[in-house]
């Protein structure tokens, strides 16, 4: 690979899989970059389902794999947007050697001192509604939901391929998901900003995260919604490729 093309693993958000960044994917292999994306386990085409899942690091398997798969000198861009911030932390915790920058894209970036049950507070405090999301209860049994869907009426989503993503409760979100200053805390963060986001909102919840674990840089994206790359996927690969270039 050249010099100055790098290898950037893309991890999805809630609900969707691999293929929502079709549009990223086609600008940066064209640009001559590598380029994986993974489905999350119960994710895309992934054959479990989330009733399937007991905790975080049974969703996060297919990164996990992927990363110890990596030969040990390489290093990659690791990208993660919404919910796919907390995946690349725990990759982040077991393979910083292997990750020259990570990369959260409007996405839930937690750290040594930022747990998951803090950051989901927040996030509830900050959501007005849930649209139409959908909340399953398995088999009607229980009195909490285990996994929800995003509804076809919050336009910043895709209307296919959405499945639904297992909830877990504050036991499911502390286990095995403790970040170190040593291991995590070595590896370069960016987190980007997008400021029209109606989801994980800029003031209330981007700027939050941001304050309380503070990132090597900040990047700003203008007029950007959640899906941004959907909406604009070719700025989203241009701070990519200009991210990747200062960490290389």
């Amino acid at each position: 690979m050249e010099k100055d093309k790098n290898h950037f693993v893309l991890v999805h958000g809630a609900c969707h899989g691999a293929w929502c960044w079709y549009k990223v994917v086609t600008i940066l292999r064209g640009e001559g970059h590598k380029v994986s994306v993974l489905d999350m386990a119960a994710s895309g085409i992934h054959p479990k389902r989330a009733e399937e899942l007991n905790s975080l690091a049974e969703y996060n398997e297919p990164l996990i794999e992927f990363m110890a798969s990596l030969p040990q000198k390489e290093k990659v861009i690791l990208v993660g947007h919404s919910m796919g911030g907390i995946n690349i932390s725990l990759a982040m915790e077991m393979f910083p050697h292997k990750i020259a920058v990570a990369v959260f894209v409007t996405a839930f970036m937690p750290g040594p001192n930022l747990n998951l049950v803090t950051i989901s507070q927040q996030y509830n405090e900050q959501v007005e509604s849930h649209m139409d999301t959908e909340f399953v209860y398995n088999n009607g049994q229980e009195k909490s939901p285990t996994s929800l869907l995003l509804g076809p009426k919050d336009l910043t989503l895709a209307t296919y391929l959405v499945r639904p993503v297992p909830l877990f409760d504050e036991s499911g979100l502390l286990m095995n998901t403790a970040l170190s200053e040593e291991k995590y805390g070595s590896v370069r963060r960016v987190y980007v900003v997008c400021d029209k986001d109606n989801v994980l909102k800029e003031k209330q919840f981007q700027r939050w995260l941001i304050k309380n674990n503070p990132p090597d840089e900040v990047e700003l994206m203008y007029n950007a919604d959640h899906m941004v790359m959907f909406s604009k996927p070719r700025e989203l690969c241009s701070c990519l490729v200009m991210i990747s270039q200062r960490y290389h």
